[in-house]
């Protein structure tokens, strides 16, 4: 994929997620940091940063990316926005909902089919957190969406730029799939 459609993926999701600001401030602002366990398991490290914006309301942003997971021939790179609403009055703590966006870029070789473009999502989620310590806990969370992508595919043996007599790769296949946008067991640990 270009750079110059890595860029604008990123501007987008990153123009999304601040409009999906609350505009109001919150009283003591907490951050913290957490790690989906889940995706470092898959060999697809997942990295974010949970910001409380409200009384009841976060923001979440993650990076996730692999490159040849236990020897598949995979690459992939993603970022991921949540907002999250909690139930209990206090984030980051018990049961909470909320929508996802999702950006990701991969070039992927599966039983000799190669899947290589971009895809965006919305989805939903919802999930629970448990209070380990003081500023530790294990964060639940699952959710689905709706995902847009377009990309090129062919079969590893095709010599996929003879398809095109100006000699520009081009996707071939775009569309929509409901898709699993969030499967996480997620540790914790809030910064004060």
């Amino acid at each position: 994929m270009a750079s110059g459609a890595r860029r604008r993926l990123a501007v987008y999701l990153i123009v999304i997620l601040l409009c999906l600001l609350p505009s109001h401030k919150a009283a003591a602002q907490q951050v913290a940091i957490r790690a989906n366990a889940l995706s470092w398991a898959l060999l697809t490290p997942e990295l974010g940063v949970d910001v409380i914006t409200g009384e009841r309301t976060s923001l979440l942003f993650s990076a996730f990316g692999h490159y040849k997971p236990y020897g598949v021939n995979s690459k992939m790179w993603g970022l991921q926005g949540e907002f999250r609403y909690w139930f209990n009055g206090r984030p980051l703590t018990r049961e909470y909902i909320g929508a996802t966006l999702v950006g990701a870029s991969y070039d992927m070789n599966f039983t000799a089919r190669v899947y290589a473009g971009t895809a965006i999502g919305l989805g939903v989620i919802g999930g629970y957190s448990f209070i380990l310590g003081e500023r530790w806990s294990l964060d639940l969370t699952a959710g689905t969406g709706l995902m847009a992508f377009r990309q090129k595919y062919y079969h590893a043996g095709d010599r996929y730029e003879d398809y095109y007599a100006d000699e520009v790769s081009k996707p071939n296949t775009w569309g929509f799939k409901f898709f699993p946008m969030k499967l996480s067991i997620a540790f914790v640990y809030i910064i004060r």
